[in-house]
């Protein structure tokens, strides 16, 4: 399923939108020692563009494009949530859930098909 357009241009229709599978992921650079949570419906692609520094911005600056933690969730909504939540978490939590999921805070990026 894809997000289109609706008669009036530029509105997208929500229903479709919010039913799209989205990853909320996490970013490191390589010392470890920044990290960044983000959310995106196609993961492979958007790591793919921080490697590349294709994204400006906090990511680019602090050379963050180590894939270490991710999500999938059935709608984007839930995904932007989690991300939200994440975000508000001390760095102290957001290690706990990389150590979790990814204990020895590998590049999982190779992993993705």
């Amino acid at each position: 399923m894809s997000i289109h357009a609706t008669a009036e241009i530029g509105q997208y229709d929500e229903m479709n939108a919010a039913s799209i599978k989205s990853y909320v992921y996490i970013l490191c650079n390589k010392c470890r020692n920044v990290v960044y949570a983000g959310s995106t419906d196609d993961l492979k692609r958007r790591v793919y563009f921080h490697k590349k520094r294709l994204i400006p911005g906090f990511t680019k600056k602090y050379n963050v494009d180590q894939l270490v933690y991710f999500e999938l969730f059935d709608r984007g909504v839930e995904a932007r949530g989690r991300k939200k939540q994440i975000k508000g978490y001390r760095r102290e939590k957001k290690n706990s859930l990389i150590r979790i999921m990814n204990p020895d805070w590998e590049d999982l990026y190779v992993s993705l098909r």
